[in-house]
């Protein structure tokens, strides 16, 4: 089977076919990128208006064709040109999944003005640290992201604000309508590949976030990425099994839920740019729950659900699944956080016509660095698939050496798709990136057939449910209450959502501090999914090595989660 895929892959990326591969000069590197890729996002949403008839944008009763999102984007487009912000500009999203997300985040890429994706979650003080840090012009929001504005407006009082879906009644407050009903004529541009097209906010390792710069060549590599994934697997297990693969004329029109925040590279660049430029439809959720999913899969006839996996397993699990209709599902799965071996069973199994599927991959790559499916992820269900052809990959000891095959070691990633760094943090730009090459942070093995195993974490980080929590941040958090004299944050393993927040804590003596009192100030100073589900106070110092830093796995090891508060 493995040499049926490597006979496919060569086949695909070869001179003078769709996937061929190329090198290019970028920072003074030399990395690889797919000869064929669109030159930026805005040639991705101008091709995409052949499929003007089609639906694109559902949200509960609305729905927009493609002819009215581009008319809607152009507008927007032609709003932001005539009102002073132009290419090279940031504008901030601040919002749920609404559809208008997606049409004011189409209208920047087409005139080369960088999106900023504000984390919908963060409270008023991230917000303006995000803000301050990114320094948009423009700030496009719902109410709720509004509500927190308004208790930092002073310090950004020269900040256009636009208000989608909102109650609030401001003489500065400028409605998305404004900018969506307006002249529908497309402004022309010119947009170099390398320029930046999203900010998107990565949690920091010293207490604040940090804004990742993904570039339109980025993004269009990913965007071949997952277009090249859903060519080799099945094109690969076609031939190893002798079996016809189906004629692309008689394929189902994409339809995808979107499940997880448009401030991430999960559903912004993996899912909606792909079913973008393959005319597909993106359905949106008010929030997440799998019932509703469930509605959705059945009414919407959706083709692909792709989200973190506790979504994909709560879907199998619900105690209506088998009243719905899930026969249009050919792909069920996900990312942001490894697809247990048993899930991918229960999907296997579960669905007669989905086939299992995950991405590896991270914000500073645009999306993913992996990707596996169907009968390879089967066969490997533990894997997270091979790195994309667009990407060298290499695992390093602790001296910088590379190991040898199967041995394990930190992975890092050279090409195209790699971010060009952070804004404002050149040290932490250089530390991420050297000499063209992503440490990825992440420690795993990569056996003879180059596919990937994730075995453990190099950054001191909690994943829970696809969002990446720095312990820093978090304890950053906890130390500004006078009372605490120690804490060590880590993650704690949960079925449901991969990680929890843990933390042991010891309080200065005479400190009446509860655990509900600690994260009552964690709530009121950072965003909720920070915030720790189990606290242990404890009344000894906590364990520390010689150089004096607190010895987690340790801590982890002794801490029982029944006594936590």
């Amino acid at each position: 089977m493995y040499n049926a895929l490597q006979e496919t892959w060569s086949q695909l990326t070869t001179k003078d076919a769709p996937f061929e591969i190329t090198e290019v000069e970028v920072g003074g590197e030399q990395i690889r990128a797919y000869l064929n890729a669109p030159n930026s996002l805005r040639d991705v949403w101008l091709s995409s208006a052949q499929f003007a008839d089609r639906d694109y944008l559902v949200y509960q009763d609305e729905r927009w064709t493609y002819a009215q999102a581009h008319r809607e984007v152009s507008a927007i487009a032609a709003w932001l040109r005539n009102n002073g912000i132009e290419h090279g500009d940031r504008v901030a999203i601040a919002m749920r999944n609404y559809p208008e997300w997606l049409l004011t985040y189409w209208a920047c890429m087409s005139q080369g003005i960088a999106v900023v994706g504000m984390n919908a979650w963060w409270v008023s003080s991230e917000m303006a640290y995000g803000l301050k840090d990114s320094n948009p012009k423009l700030m496009v929001c719902d109410q709720e992201r509004l509500d927190r504005f308004e208790e930092i407006r002073d310090s950004f009082s020269d900040l256009i604000v636009v208000g989608v879906r909102t109650t609030s009644e401001n003489e500065s407050l400028i409605p998305f309508s404004t900018l969506s009903e307006g002249d529908a004529t497309m402004p022309e541009a010119q947009i170099d590949p390398d320029d930046d097209a999203c900010i998107f906010y990565t949690s920091g390792t010293t207490g604040n976030p940090k804004g990742a710069q993904l570039t339109h060549r980025g993004c269009v590599n990913n965007l071949m990425n997952l277009a090249f994934a859903g060519a080799v697997f099945p094109t690969a297990a076609a031939k190893f099994n002798n079996v016809e693969m189906p004629d692309p004329e008689d394929a189902p029109i994409g339809s995808a839920l979107i499940t997880t925040p448009l401030f991430h590279v999960t559903a912004n660049n993996c899912l909606a740019h792909g079913n973008t430029f393959a005319g597909g439809k993106l359905i949106h959720m008010y929030r997440w729950d799998a019932g509703e999913a469930l509605r959705l899969i059945e009414k919407e006839k959706i083709t692909s659900v792709s989200g973190v996996p506790t979504m994909s397993r709560e879907i199998l699990a619900h105690p209506d699944f088998h009243k719905f209709d899930t026969s249009t599902l050919l792909t069920l799965g996900g990312g942001g956080a490894q697809l247990q071996p048993d899930l991918v069973a229960k999907i296997e199994e579960g669905v007669a016509t989905a086939r299992p599927n995950t991405g590896f991959g991270m914000t500073e790559t645009c999306g993913i660095i992996t990707a596996n499916n169907g009968d390879f992820f089967v066969d490997k269900p533990d894997s997270c698939g091979p790195a994309m052809p667009n990407f060298e990959a290499k695992c390093i000891d602790s001296d910088g050496v590379e190991v040898a095959q199967g041995e394990v070691g930190e992975l890092l990633v050279k090409g195209a798709p790699v971010i060009k760094g952070y804004i404002n943090r050149p040290k932490d730009s250089a530390e991420s990136i050297t000499n063209g090459w992503l440490h990825t942070g992440d420690v795993a093995r990569i056996d003879e057939h180059g596919f990937i195993f994730i075995v453990d974490r190099v950054k001191d980080m909690v994943l829970r449910g696809g969002e990446n929590i720095y312990c820093a941040e978090v304890e950053s958090v906890i130390y500004n209450m006078p009372d605490i004299a120690e804490c060590s944050v880590f993650g704690v393993d949960d079925e449901r959502l991969g990680e929890e927040v843990g933390v042991a804590i010891v309080l200065k003596e005479g400190s009446s501090l509860t655990p509900d009192g600690i994260r009552q100030f964690c709530l009121e100073h950072s965003a909720k999914h920070k915030v720790p589900r189990y606290i242990w106070i404890q009344n000894e110092p906590l364990p520390r090595n010689a150089n004096g830093k607190f010895l987690k796995r340790e801590l982890k090891k002794v801490l029982n989660t029944e006594l936590a508060k």
